[in-house]
């Protein structure tokens, strides 16, 4: 803040740019309230020379200020502190599921070094819940309490997604984008979870002009090595919001089956307009 008035007290018009990190969007909204105008920039797009190999905090600004001035640097958006904070409980969702199959997976392994293998079909179901809790074949009581622990591992991650979900349901209702979520619910394949995951990564859709923008920005559109005359495409390019194109593609798999109103799904679209019904 010091730096800033500073360097504005001459009346010159100041234009600051930073990568975005770990710190956030704090200076950001800092400076936008100074009156200054601030622009945050993705790391992975800003071009850097192969050959440099010396990076210091000196040199990485002049190179921001002359990438910045040449209009080389795209700004990304940048949330409000009530969309930031939506994001924190998304993230801290996605963070929580992480942990459950970490968890499940290490009490698979248990098992499995111990020669106990399910029978069934689907695993996490109730039975075979009721299968690893009738469990008990292991020789030393140390190692049936390693077992019991994993168990109870389990079950507290999987509470603390249930809450995670009850609390975005109950924020949604009051959030400026809930309206959004609600018509995107219409579509099929898509709850409350995934909407409001991609409407808190994606941020304002308008800023696209058109699909494909946001299909690249996803990185859902195929890579391309053209030369020429020659075409060639390869796999999605997987550029951008990684955890935004992963409820995307999760909600896609919906649609290998027929299309069907079931009651779910009548349920939840029942309050919506009749042109937001016909476009899911």
């Amino acid at each position: 803040m010091r730096l800033a008035k500073r360097l504005s007290a001459s009346g010159a018009r100041l234009e600051f740019c930073y990568e975005a990190g770990p710190c956030g969007y704090g200076a950001h909204r800092l400076l936008k309230k100074l009156g200054h105008n601030c622009a945050v920039v993705a790391p992975a797009m800003i071009p850097r020379k192969p050959g440099d190999r010396v990076k210091t905090d000196r040199r990485d600004a002049e190179m921001l200020a002359r990438l910045w001035r040449a209009g080389e640097l795209t700004p990304i958006w940048t949330p409000d502190e009530e969309h930031e904070a939506m994001r924190d409980l998304i993230r801290a969702r996605k963070q929580a599921m992480d942990a459950l199959k970490v968890a499940k997976q290490q009490l698979l392994s248990f098992l499995l070094r111990h020669g106990l293998r399910y029978g069934g079909a689907t695993r996490w179901t109730k039975r075979h819940w009721r299968w690893i809790d009738e469990l008990r074949r292991f020789h030393y009581p140390h190692q049936q309490l390693a077992f019991e622990e994993m168990k109870r591992a389990i079950r507290q991650i999987k509470a603390r997604v249930d809450t995670l979900d009850q609390t975005i349901a109950d924020t949604v209702q009051v959030w400026r984008f809930g309206p959004l979520v609600e018509a995107l619910r219409a579509l099929r394949g898509v709850d409350t979870t995934i909407t409001a995951t991609l409407v808190a990564e994606i941020g304002d859709i308008n800023r696209f002009t058109n699909p494909r923008q946001l299909m690249a920005w996803l990185g859902l559109v195929p890579s391309e090595r053209s030369s020429g005359n020659t075409t060639r495409r390869g796999r999605i390019t997987r550029a951008g919001n990684a955890l935004a194109r992963t409820m995307m593609v999760e909600a896609s798999w919906s649609y290998r089956h027929p299309a069907r109103e079931q009651y779910r799904y009548l349920k939840r679209s029942a309050q919506l307009p009749q042109d937001i019904r016909d476009v899911g």
